[in-house]
């Protein structure tokens, strides 16, 4: 996962400052900022004391600073906090980050007042000065963050929320920046559903690598079994999950094709993959991928099945906002009678974080036509109870745009007595979201993650990307 390897998030810090407010007030920012990166643990690039006055921005000459410094640094920065402790200097903020060029996300807080201090030796006014910072930004054509209150102190309960929710965005938005997807052999003829845009998707930074799901699969049939590449898979496998009555030499061929798979991507450098399972890797290879593609999900190298290539970058982004797996799963059944649950499914590919009860079995369905000996690989497992974020990304190709919708609901233990990889929701007003699913023309695929997790999502698609979304909330 992008980003995952950094001992500590990295934060530009600029200081707003106007001269005739008091000086200390920025000094105690900085105070207040270093316990709070301290707790949080972030690192911090920052002008100093010995840089700037009190080491904050107030005239171009700070900015100019500023901006060099971030510059030296700008492989390590993920986003900028611009602290407000009084009104600040619009111009010197908005300079700075149009000289650095850093084109990260951008968090905006400013400190409150308090009525029992407005005389000039106390007084901020960052109430007013954040809206004029904004408006600077905004005539800049740079984007940026907002803390939920429109003043709050960092050391509120509320900030630290906001500054991880920005983490947050920062993963995603860097992390879906220059993301590379694999797509391992055709779209299945009968999922038209999965079609997609790789052009609207290369005009923000995600590229696309294609092969040819036949050269795995011949590949993987030449391999030794002795070869220490495909014991080493083999073991990994049988470690990942219990595989109760599957034939050892489905194993085998799972690991033969698992050697092929991760030798690609090493090569190609990529990050996500998109599978065509359905049906040609039963029929022409006599077993399911979907083990290997769970122990990839776990990973944090997700991977979609039918050559789902937006479903699998929205398991990147959502794995990238909530910190842990992501899985694709189909809308599938409704639950009883029960307008605001639903059952979620897949033959089995989740991530084993979804399945407690994990075990490698076969595929029901698939095996009904291809014949069950060819399908040993798909998982079994329920998901238990816990918080539930969901989301899709497509690319609206007659409307030349990317569309997106993300919510959150709960993950239920209600009954549900039936195979494969499930889970029942309860998503309040699912009706209205199913509406909007239908309507607009997105796929049957959605993805989950067990987090709560749509604030940051939404913010980082609608804000950084300019992709259209619709935030399904309670009221909506």
């Amino acid at each position: 996962m992008k980003n995952a390897t950094k001992i500590k998030p990295c934060l530009g810090v600029i200081y707003g400052n106007r001269d005739f407010f008091p000086d200390q007030l920025v000094s105690e920012a900085r105070a207040d900022i270093a316990k709070i990166f301290d707790q949080a643990g972030i690192r911090a690039i920052q002008l100093s004391p010995k840089d700037s006055k009190l080491g904050g921005i107030e005239t171009h000459a700070d900015a100019r600073k500023c901006a060099d410094l971030f510059r030296q640094h700008a492989d390590e920065i993920d986003g900028v906090l611009v602290c407000l402790p009084n009104f600040g200097d619009e111009k010197g903020v908005a300079d700075t980050l149009k000289l650095s060029k850093l084109n990260v996300p951008v968090l905006i807080q400013a400190y409150p007042d308090d009525l029992r201090q407005l005389s000039p030796a106390r007084r901020r006014d960052a109430y007013c000065g954040k809206i004029s910072v904004s408006n600077n930004l905004v005539q800049a054509g740079i984007k940026f963050t907002l803390t939920t209150k429109h003043v709050c102190h960092p050391n509120s309960k509320g900030f630290a929320a906001d500054l991880q929710n920005f983490l947050g965005v920062c993963r995603v938005v860097n992390g879906v920046r220059g993301v590379r997807l694999g797509a391992v052999g055709a779209r299945p003829g009968a999922f038209n559903t999965v079609r997609y845009s790789e052009k609207l998707l290369e005009r923000h930074g995600i590229s696309v690598t294609t092969v040819d799901l036949s050269e795995f699969l011949a590949k993987a049939s030449k391999l030794d079994e002795k070869a220490a590449a495909v014991k080493k898979k083999l073991a990994e496998i049988k470690g990942y999950a219990p595989a109760p009555g599957v034939p050892p030499e489905k194993l085998l061929q799972m690991a033969k094709l698992g050697v092929i798979l991760t030798e690609w991507m090493d090569a190609n450098a990529i990050d996500a993959t998109a599978i065509q399972c359905w049906t040609s890797v039963q029929q022409n290879f006599g077993c399911n991928v979907c083990t290997l593609m769970s122990m990839m999900s776990e990973k944090f190298l997700p991977s979609a099945c039918e050559v789902d290539v937006t479903g699998v970058l929205t398991m990147y982004a959502m794995q990238l906002a909530g910190g842990t797996p992501a899985a694709l799963v189909d809308w599938n059944n409704n639950y009883a009678d029960d307008d605001d649950k639903c059952v979620l499914f897949h033959c089995g590919n989740w991530a084993k974080s979804f399945l407690p009860d994990i075990k490698i079995a076969n595929a029901p369905i698939l095996g009904s036509t291809l014949g069950v000996e060819n399908t040993y690989g798909a998982l079994d497992g329920r998901t238990p109870a816990g918080p539930l974020t969901f989301g899709r990304i497509t690319t609206a190709d007659p409307d030349g745009c990317i569309r997106t919708y993300v919510g959150e609901g709960e993950l239920t233990n209600d009954k549900l007595d039936t195979f494969g990889n499930r889970a029942v929701a309860h998503i309040p007003n699912l009706q209205q979201l199913m509406r909007y699913v239908c309507k607009k023309g997105f796929e049957h695929h959605v993805v989950m993650t067990v987090s709560k997790s749509a604030d940051i999502l939404a913010e980082a698609f609608g804000t950084y990307f300019g992709w259209e979304v619709h935030h399904h909330e309670p009221e909506n």
